[in-house]
């Protein structure tokens, strides 16, 4: 900038040059980006999951051939929690699949010519639960499960039921 003497006064409109400001944008919550759409992410990076796979079997490598104990908790640690990732990605897939099969359910319905019936949250839940059960039998593993339940619940109660100090 021009420097002014101070003894005359500034002038009332001076030009300034401006300064074009970087504008930074975030793809995240930006439409230019493009809409969000699972199936279409999970197709574009399936190259991943075998990445994944193979950094998973060099973990195990490491904890057969690791001496201190320090070391192998954290690489148990690290095959956990890759190991849980993988298992919340397969149970977002099934709950994406049922959607899209109740979607295609609803479609059909209504090129056939019959009013859409879209399920509430708690028909869902049902559904789910019903699934859940029949997956566990099918395991065997549904007995274990519901005795399980069961304890829990029974612990619950017990919290509610009023202690035997206070009577």
């Amino acid at each position: 900038p021009l420097e002014m003497s101070a003894k005359k006064p500034v002038p009332f409109l001076r030009q300034v040059v401006s300064v074009t400001k970087k504008v930074h944008r975030d793809p995240r919550f930006d439409d230019l980006s493009g809409e969000y759409k699972p199936e279409i992410f999970m197709k574009t990076y399936s190259f991943l999951d075998s990445i994944k796979k193979q950094e998973k079997e060099m973990i195990q490598k490491q904890m057969k051939k690791c001496r201190t104990m320090e070391q192998k908790e954290k690489l148990q640690q690290l095959l956990n929690r890759m190991m849980q990732q993988e298992q919340v990605q397969k149970k977002q897939q099934k709950l994406r699949e049922r959607e899209m099969s109740l979607k295609r359910q609803q479609r059909e319905l209504a090129k056939q010519g019959k009013k859409p019936f879209f399920l509430k949250k708690s028909e869902k839940r049902k559904l789910e639960l019903a699934e859940k059960y029949a997956e566990l039998k099918k395991s065997g593993k549904l007995e274990s499960f519901l005795n399980k339940k069961r304890k829990r619940n029974a612990i619950k109660d017990k919290r509610r039921l009023p202690s035997q100090k206070n009577l």
